[in-house]
């Protein structure tokens, strides 16, 4: 991932170290993580206005990237979540080497696999605090209760970050580039790119299976999906730049 540092991406970083501090008051940690998540969706189409007559300056590119354990596989899912709203498609390749981790291919435009880059780093730490803080109810299967939790809380922080970018796009609806071009067109012809892209790499890709959960600790992830600060600085061991899992 890139590590160029940008102003507004600094101060989102700030925001998420003041709600993620244990000395903020529940307050204000709260406002401060509304607060990046707006500012982390507004950035997005921000860049992609801004270098609609620049477009060297953010050029669509893809990175493979080796996810680890424990639960490597809720860990692609969790990515799978944050790229596909973020504009970003994924592939799942399966099993790196014989380990358990696992090896995923993103797609995009350099500014928001940036923004991938930090949303995941943030909810993966997140999430796996509180699953350590979770107490497995009496009678419950402890992975089958874990697994459920982690897919409950992926799925809300999931559909919290799409909630975020339809609003940036719909309060940019009125916006042109400089290029003259509305933001809706801009947005839809960055996806169409990363489309190709993808579909030329794995054109007999295909969407996976349906998830089963056996747990009973899905509407606990949930609930605490709701409560997670949404936007780090890396995704896990990276090589060279939509997860069907």
């Amino acid at each position: 991932m890139s590590t160029t540092k940008a102003p507004k991406l600094e101060t989102i970083r700030a925001l998420l170290a003041k709600a993620e501090d244990p000395r903020t008051p529940e307050s204000e940690a709260e406002l401060a993580r509304k607060r990046a998540f707006e500012m982390m969706a507004k950035y997005g189409v921000e860049q992609a206005m801004l270098n609609d007559a620049n477009p060297a300056n953010d050029a669509p590119t893809d990175r493979q990237i080796v996810l680890d354990n424990p639960w490597a596989m809720e860990r692609v899912r969790l990515v799978n979540r944050i790229a596909l709203a973020l504009g970003c498609r994924l592939i799942h390749l399966g099993r790196d080497g014989s380990g358990p981790a696992r090896r995923v291919h993103v797609f995009g435009y350099a500014s928001d696999l940036q923004r991938v880059e930090l949303l995941y780093t943030s909810l993966l730490l997140q999430m796996n605090s509180g699953l350590a803080a979770q107490s497995i109810p009496p009678g419950q299967g402890a992975r089958a209760w874990r697994r459920s939790w982690l897919l409950g809380f992926i799925n809300r922080v999931g559909d919290r970050i799409e909630e975020a970018e339809r609003g940036a796009r719909e309060e940019a609806s009125g916006e042109t580039s400089a290029t003259g071009r509305s933001a809706a067109l801009v947005l839809a012809d960055r996806k169409a790119v990363v489309s190709r892209n993808y579909q030329q790499a794995y054109p007999r890709s295909r969407k996976g299976g349906i998830t089963t959960i056996t747990g009973n600790g899905y509407g606990a992830g949930w609930i605490a999906g709701s409560r997670a600060d949404i936007g780090g600085k890396r995704i896990g061991r990276t090589s060279a730049g939509s997860i069907a899992a």
